[in-house]
Order: C-alpha cells, then structure tokens, then sequence
C-alpha cells in the first residue's frame, strides 16, 4: 500500500502463489495491514481475494516471496502461534460449526491451546456475549438461523483473542436485519482487520483503507476515500462506488478500526 507502515501487523512481500493444476493465482503481491487500520479487499469473482485470506493464516503458504505477521514470517515454525494472532472467518459459517453444541463450537480453539476449564469458560462466555449468542450456548449451531451462524463462527475467532480479523464476505447472503447486525458488530470490535468483500457499501462503512486486486495483482491500494470514489478504477475491476458516494452522503467515517 502507499505509505507502508514498517510496523504492519499483516505484511506480504512478492507473494506469489500457484496451484498444483499450474494456475497462477497471486502475483507479485505486495500488501500492507498497519496496527489500528481495516482494508477492505475487493475485486471481482477469481480476482485472488481468497487465496491471499488462506495466506495469512499459514493454510497455504506462497509459492515465492513471504507473509509476516508481526514481523515474523509465516513458516512451519511458527503457523501455530500465527493461528492464535491472525483469526480467520470463512465465507460460510458452516465451515467453522461442527460440534454438538454451541459452547463446544466456540471453546474448541482456547481447549486445543492448553486454556484451563475455567478460563475457557470465561473465554467462550465472553466471545458468545459478544456476538449477542450469550443465550445460544447450549443449542447446536446448525439450529441456528443462518445470520446467527455467520455470528457464531466469529465468536469460534474471537474466543482466540485475535490482533488481527480476517474476514470473507461477513455479509454474504445475509437479509438486511442480519447484516445490520453484522456491520454493528464487527464496527464495535475495533480490531486491525482485512476485509474481503463484494458489498462495497460494507468495505465504505467499516474500512479505513482499500486494494483492489485482478487478476491475481493489487491494482491499486490506499486510503478508501481515494479508492473508493474512483469511478473509473472500480468500473475498470467489475465494481462500482458505494452507495453513500454515489449519493452524495459519504460523511459517516470508517468505525471497525479505532
């Protein structure tokens, strides 16, 4: 991004990544999330968005260049403690909600960590209490509503105590109560977080910063104000300016970030 941040908390350096069926899907990535920012990701369907996401929690690693997250590299030596700084939500909630109750959900990451009975209570309660799921605990998460889910499978992440969210499409086929909802939540966490996203009106209203990237490349990157209000950039990439743009009401300020 302009002006890097030595002090990034998420940083790729030439990352590039290609798949065992030959296909290119990462570029030469260069990309920077600095402490106390939120970057919206956004591009087109193939464009790379969620093989740069499995990056930066050691799922697939970069077939040339690096990823550091706090400075350290991203390597087999230190995935593990990676995993407990970087907090990965997948675009399907199901992914992450498979045991038989909810509290059994949420407690697996701090139980696989070596958290004592106690503090794991204490951690899930808190995380349920967070996403509004407090409630919920003794319920199995596919009786959940499908908003509910998308809630639950952050708490499975936010249990961990993350530094850094990273997100895939929070809001993907939520009904507009859940993903007010959602939008509230995740603004209320203050958390450095990454984005990615079709819903430009979210990437507007929860980032303070935005790449777009294509074909596997960042295109361009920098403050959301300048990326944003680009017309001809974004129509370029198969997007378009957020509601609030195109109205005329971009006033309200990023929030997910502090």
């Amino acid at each position: 991004m302009e002006a890097r941040n030595r002090h990034g908390l998420i940083e790729l350096h030439g990352v590039t990544h290609r798949y065992p069926d030959g296909t290119e899907a990462l570029r030469g990535i260069d990309l920077t999330v600095a402490e106390g920012r939120s970057l919206a990701l956004l591009g087109p369907n193939g464009a790379g968005k969620s093989t740069l996401l499995l990056h930066l929690n050691g799922i697939l690693r970069p077939t040339t260049g690096s990823v550091r997250v706090d400075g350290a590299e991203v390597t087999s030596a230190t995935v593990r403690d990676v995993r407990r700084r970087v907090g990965l939500v997948f675009q399907d909630p199901d992914d992450q909600l498979f045991m038989t109750t909810l509290y059994e959900d949420v407690a697996f990451g701090p139980l696989n960590g070596g958290a004592t009975p106690d503090e794991v209570d204490r951690l899930v309660h808190t995380a349920l209490h967070e996403v509004g799921l407090a409630d919920a605990a003794s319920r199995p998460g596919h009786h959940l509503s499908f908003g509910q889910r998308k809630r639950a499978a952050l708490a499975t992440v936010l249990v961990m105590e993350p530094r850094v969210l990273v997100l895939d499409e929070p809001t993907a086929n939520l009904d507009p109560r859940s993903r007010r909802q959602m939008v509230a939540l995740l603004a209320s966490l203050g958390t450095t977080a990454l984005v990615a996203t079709h819903d430009m009106d979210v990437a507007w209203e929860l980032c303070t910063d935005a790449a777009v990237i294509d074909d596997g490349t960042i295109v361009a990157a920098g403050p959301k104000e300048r990326i944003l209000t680009d017309a001809a950039l974004l129509e370029a990439h198969g997007l378009e300016m957020p509601w609030a743009v195109r109205t005329g009401a971009a006033d309200a300020p990023a929030t997910i970030a502090p």
